[in-house]
């Protein structure tokens, strides 16, 4: 996902979209519900304003939302040898995942690079879907496919997620779905349909907090789901809401593409360490993460906290990180935490200074230094006691 942005100015109000990016099935209805301002991810307009995200965030925490995430595109591998081409992209043991299973995984170069990080979803014995960050993963696996010697398909389906978040979701999907729903284990997934849309849901988001997200098999259909996924949440005062930067960093969970790139290796950030999974399978970048693990890293993705009151500013690029006066690394992402009531974020550090509670200044975009340290991460709930709820 991407950073929540500011509403057009009255200067620049009006919104035009061309031709040349995908409008998903949900789009008329993100428009029809105030959306007025998108970003562009994975080719596709990704609804990034809604109102003001703090207000947006109490009502994820306190009730429930919905977001249009078809931007997450699908990558579907099919065909004999579906599951030992899936298991060759990433570092994670997959023998180990069952039909109807889900995994967060991270697809690695032949260096140990990150080439995305997607929630992968095995949802028939030989069909497995990778809902993807925002990168041309899908042409990478394609590229992998052609000399892989494999009888495998790679293609990117018409499947078109939306997320239900928040304490209150599991009351709207029972709604529409039954009690079947609540049969739905963390990164467990339910094949079924609703008034003919055929659909998957994963007990899955980018939020930390209850929720699920429900994949469109129909595209035709969107509409008619929005309106009663809408309808169902009414008397819970569902809301569309961008994705919540704030939440997402108070779960530890990373942003592809602006935290860690392909040039970075799971070892370099913390708790993706964890993902590179003993296992007797050969895949692609084996050898080089092994090699990373023995011999360790010199820089690690940590947290960062900047104490006091929201910073007067917003963080849109990234800022140099110091020690003691020193540039010695870059913050990705800071943003103020409503609940933890502070300032908090992820930032680029020599390993040396990775421990928690490191002194760091930041050099903000006006030119300001602001006294911080490092932290663990997440920065809540770390054994996700709140989405297993």
């Amino acid at each position: 996902m991407t950073s929540q942005t500011a509403p057009a100015t009255e200067a620049s109000s009006t919104l035009y979209f061309g031709p040349w990016y995908r409008r998903s099935p949900f789009f008329e209805k993100t428009l029809a519900a105030g959306c007025s301002a998108y970003d562009i991810y994975n080719h596709m307009y990704l609804p990034g304003y809604y109102a003001d995200p703090i207000e947006e965030y109490w009502a994820l925490l306190n009730g429930v939302t919905v977001w249009d995430v078809s931007v997450e595109r699908i990558v579907e591998i099919t065909g004999p040898d579906a599951s030992a081409f899936t298991n060759l992209l990433t570092c994670r043991d997959l023998t180990k995942c069952a039909v109807g299973q889900g995994k967060y995984v991270l697809i690695t170069a032949e260096d140990g690079g990150i080439v995305n990080d997607p929630v992968l979803l095995r949802v028939e014995e030989n069909r497995w879907w990778l809902a993807l960050a925002d990168s041309d993963a899908g042409l990478w696996a394609r590229g992998v496919a052609t000399h892989a010697g494999m009888e495998v398909k790679v293609r990117e389906p018409e499947i078109y997620p939306v997320q239900v978040q928040g304490p209150k979701s599991k009351d709207v999907l029972v709604a529409l779905f039954g009690e079947e729903v609540l049969g739905i284990k963390y990164y467990w997934t339910l094949t079924t349909e609703l008034d003919g849309i055929p659909v998957v849901i994963s007990r899955t988001g980018w939020t930390g907090e209850v929720g699920y997200e429900i994949y469109l098999q129909d595209p035709s259909r969107g509409g008619d789901l929005w309106d009663r996924l809408m309808d169902a949440g009414k008397p819970h005062d569902i809301r569309p809401i961008a994705p919540c930067e704030a939440r997402r960093i108070e779960a530890g969970i990373f942003n592809y593409g602006s935290d860690m790139t392909i040039d970075n290796n799971p070892f370099e950030v913390m708790g993706l360490e964890r993902l590179v999974e003993p296992q007797e399978a050969d895949y692609i970048g084996k050898a080089a993460l092994e090699a990373i693990r023995a011999r360790g890293v010199s820089r690690k993705l940590v947290g960062i906290e900047v104490p006091g009151d929201a910073l007067p500013f917003e963080l849109s690029r990234k800022c140099d990180a110091l020690h003691k006066g020193k540039a010695v690394g870059t913050v990705t992402d800071l943003i103020w935490s409503p609940r933890l009531e502070k300032n908090i974020g992820y930032v680029w550090v020599p390993i040396e200074l990775a421990g928690a509670g490191t002194p760091l200044e930041i050099v903000a975009p006006d030119g300001g230094i602001w006294p911080a340290t490092t932290a663990s991460i997440p920065f809540l709930d770390p054994k996700k006691a709140v989405p297993l709820g």
